[in-house]
């Protein structure tokens, strides 16, 4: 049995973050939920709202010998704008921002340094927003959320905005798709 890992992440709304990974060599479960504020076991409305200081986020599983968790950072950056404080698109709302939740003093290490990485060659043109902190408390989202996409793929929202990211990942990250 292989020694599976956890990787957090907030980029926008986490149905498309979960479509995503899916599609990802190595991840072997996403699950949608909430992470990074102060209010316990929060509702989607609660944290909709943007007073849980909660972030929508995935939690993946990985199998880190098919793939690197440097490798799931930088899907991540590849696939929302980690330049926009707090929004992605069209989403608006703390519950929105980029974040990333290290489970590890290692995976916080390696996503500072692929920060600097990004931000020393100019990637975005602008500042990086992404905030990095320790996950302290995942929230599983309610049921509905889990594998919206694949379960509502001619849904505007998901037509509009989440099969673009997807398009996205299959051209820039063909080599790392189950």
């Amino acid at each position: 049995m292989a020694n599976l890992e956890h990787a957090t992440l907030g980029g926008g709304c986490f149905w498309c973050l979960e479509a995503v990974y899916e599609e990802v060599d190595g991840v072997t479960d996403i699950v949608s939920g909430y992470a990074g504020g102060h209010v316990p076991n929060p509702s989607y409305r609660q944290v909709c709202n943007g007073t849980t200081g909660h972030a929508e986020v995935v939690q993946l599983t990985y199998d880190p010998a098919i793939i690197s968790y440097r490798d799931l950072l930088e899907i991540f950056f590849t696939i929302h704008n980690p330049t926009t404080k707090d929004r992605e698109g069209a989403d608006v709302g703390p519950q929105y921002r980029s974040i990333i939740l290290p489970h590890t003093t290692e995976q916080q290490d390696t996503a500072e340094a692929l920060i600097d990485e990004l931000e020393a060659n100019g990637v975005f043109g602008d500042p990086i927003v992404t905030e990095v902190e320790p996950l302290d408390t995942f929230y599983e989202a309610e049921a509905k959320h889990q594998d919206y996409y694949e379960r509502n793929p001619s849904q505007p929202y998901c037509q509009s905005v989440i099969s673009p990211k997807v398009s996205k990942l299959r051209q820039k990250h063909a080599d790392k798709l189950k």
